[in-house]
């Protein structure tokens, strides 16, 4: 066992609450114009406004810890759907094309979606049996 074991809930939950709030940021930036935007969206216009709302709705499950796997899932494929249609035809690598936090987001979330909410997750909050499994490792099976 690692020193940093006894952490790993609790780091990984606090990591699902910061990578949920950034990713709303991105939506609401787009959705409501705020946070630096220029102006929002056309509502409904696509890909931008979807994503935004996939972005905004997705990030806040994550960030609140309901739905955590399927939400981190599907805002992991969004970030992957815009990596290979909007930031690929500018060049194939992230630094290139500027895809950096599409790709830093599409890893993330797909994490998250394998590893699920950690600890502070109101899932679990509402009902206990939803509790973070301990993870079965090479010491435990022995």
């Amino acid at each position: 066992m690692h020193r940093l074991d006894p952490a790993r809930d609790h780091v990984l939950g606090l990591f699902r609450i910061v990578l949920g709030f950034l990713f709303a940021c991105h939506g609401a930036k787009t959705i409501f114009g705020i946070l630096g935007a220029k102006a929002p969206a056309a509502i409904g216009l696509w890909p931008s406004w979807w994503a935004a709302l996939i972005q905004l709705v997705g990030g806040a499950l994550v960030l609140l810890g309901i739905g955590t796997r399927i939400a981190a899932l599907i805002s992991s494929g969004s970030m992957a759907y815009a990596y290979f249609t909007v930031h690929i035809l500018n060049g194939i690598l992230p630094i290139q094309n500027g895809g950096e936090a599409a790709a830093l987001f599409c890893w993330a979330f797909l994490l998250i979606a394998f590893t699920g909410p950690g600890r502070f997750a109101l899932a679990t909050a509402v009902s206990p049996s939803r509790a973070v499994a301990e993870p079965v490792t090479a010491d435990s099976r022995a």
